[in-house]
Order: C-alpha cells, then sequence, then structure tokens
C-alpha cells in the first residue's frame, strides 16, 4: 500500500476511535450530541475514500464514473469488502447530518450509530487489516 493511503487509513482509524467515545458519554448533552453526529460524517467520509483506495489497489477497479460515496459503496459490496444494505443507509443519514441545523437528526440516529454504525466500521476495519497484512 502507498504511504496515501496508509496516511488515511490512520485517520480513519483515529476517528473511528474517537467516535467510539460516544458510548462511554451523556448522550443527553446537546454538546455530545453533535460532537457524535460530526464525528460519525467524517468517519464515514473517510470510510468510503479508504473503500475507494482498496478497490483501485486491491481489486482493480478503476472504472469509477463519478466516484462519488453511492458508486464506491455498490462496487465495495459487488467486491466484498462491506455487507447489506445498512452502509446506503449510513450514507443517507450521513447526507441528512449535514442539515442538521437544530439537532433533531442526531438525536433521532445517534443510538443507531453507536449501536450499529460502529460495528460496521468496526467490520471494515478489520477487512482491511486482513488485505494489507495478507500475502499478494
Amino acid at each position: 500500500m502507498d504511504a496515501k493511503f496508509i496516511k488515511r487509513f490512520e485517520s480513519y482509524q483515529n476517528s473511528l476511535n474517537s467516535l467510539a467515545e460516544a458510548r462511554d458519554r451523556d448522550l443527553s448533552d446537546s454538546f455530545v450530541l453533535s460532537g457524535t453526529g460530526a464525528k460519525f460524517s467524517i468517519t464515514f467520509d473517510l470510510a468510503w475514500k479508504v473503500m475507494k483506495d482498496l478497490l483501485v489497489q486491491y481489486y482493480m477497479i478503476t472504472d469509477f464514473v463519478a466516484g462519488s460515496p453511492r458508486e464506491v459503496l455498490r462496487n465495495a459490496f459487488q467486491a466484498g469488502l462491506i455487507k447489506d444494505d445498512i452502509w446506503m443507509e449510513m450514507l443517507k443519514v450521513r447526507n441528512s447530518l449535514v442539515h442538521d441545523y437544530d439537532g433533531l437528526i442526531v438525536k433521532e440516529y445517534c443510538i443507531r450509530i453507536i449501536e450499529n454504525y460502529l460495528e460496521e466500521f468496526q467490520a471494515l476495519t478489520e477487512q482491511v487489516e486482513n488485505l494489507i497484512h495478507s500475502p499478494v
């Protein structure tokens, strides 16, 4: 893997570790809620970019029309990097959080982020680590 990928993957892992701290925080606190929503969005953006790097470097998939998150998620699913439709759901949540001006959307999704989406991020981490540590 090249240095750019390693740096992005490290940033993703750091962001994920920071997001995981939400499990131990008071989710009724509006500052914690907004921080959780922001960290989820950052982690998601890093995740799909890591997926794109893997698709290009490991799976030799380079025919992205736009390289959008949705397109990358579809290709990552077809390559077996991710499973289920939960990643498309996560994309919708991330897109909704961009327009969460009064904190209502993050309140609605915060428990789901902590209980479901963190597991998906962790599963991606394991997939990436298996790929980068496996013999070619």
